[in-house]
């Protein structure tokens, strides 16, 4: 099925010569999560396009490659980040506290370390895949990055609402990310998209949560997370 929908509005107009926009929304259902159930919030599904026809293809240029996932008040910011390979994350942690990011399956493995608050590590995702991040202290801390060999990618916000810009006209493989859909909802959502230069709105993008179990995480070690209470024995002197 190939979505050959060419819906122009005016703002359309006044785009640049770079390329088109790809835009549109997503929604979830089925989710045992409140934020979503309650307030609604679709954030954090990715959104990409992979070229069918590569070569000859002028294709736009590389994102910036330098990318930030912060460490703030025990949560990685933000939660879903999409890059490029080859771009440079920083690792900043922004809490009074010790962190320890690090990956150990699934996209690219590294290991920070543990570090001071104030003080930052980075690296650089060569690999394209589903970078899984946790901390070694903090087994509620979970982020996703998501590696892309291409540059037309988008994260959708807390309405659903995404856009990618700069979009070469031809025709396009569409992906669809979502840390809590089945890779069998995923593959179902794949679409063959044409794009063009007044640019293209896709209908809604419906994502249903029904089947993900969300599975514990072991330590980088491979070993159960002490309780909760025990940072300070586990990393003395280090907490405030």
């Amino acid at each position: 099925m190939t979505w050959l929908l060419r819906i122009c509005f005016s703002a359309l107009l006044a785009w640049p010569a770079a390329g088109a926009t790809l835009s549109g929304q997503v929604g979830l259902s089925d989710s045992l999560v409140p934020a979503v159930r309650t307030r609604k919030d679709y954030s954090g599904v990715v959104v990409w396009l992979e070229p069918l026809h590569p070569a000859g293809r002028r294709d736009a240029p590389a994102r910036p490659q330098r990318a930030r996932m912060e460490q703030k008040e025990k949560r990685f910011v933000p939660h879903v980040l999409a890059i490029q390979a080859g771009t440079d994350v920083l690792f900043p942690n922004l809490d009074p506290i010790f962190h320890s990011a690090f990956s150990n399956f699934s996209g690219q493995i590294f290991d920070l370390g543990l570090y001071a608050p104030g003080t930052s590590r980075t690296i650089t995702f060569r690999r394209t895949g589903i970078v899984r991040v946790f901390c070694n202290i903090h087994p509620t801390m979970s982020a996703v990055i998501v590696v892309l060999k291409h540059p037309w990618f988008a994260v959708s916000d807390a309405a659903g609402a995404f856009a990618i810009q700069d979009m070469p006209p031809g025709e396009y493989r569409l992906h669809v990310y979502h840390e809590r859909a089945t890779p069998q909802t995923l593959g179902a959502l794949e679409r063959e998209v044409e794009i063009v230069d007044q640019g293209v709105i896709l209908p809604l993008i419906a994502i249903s949560e029904t089947g993900f179990l969300e599975a514990p995480h072991k330590n980088k070690y491979g070993q159960d997370y002490p309780p909760m209470g025990d940072e300070q024995e586990q990393y003395p002197g280090r907490h405030k």
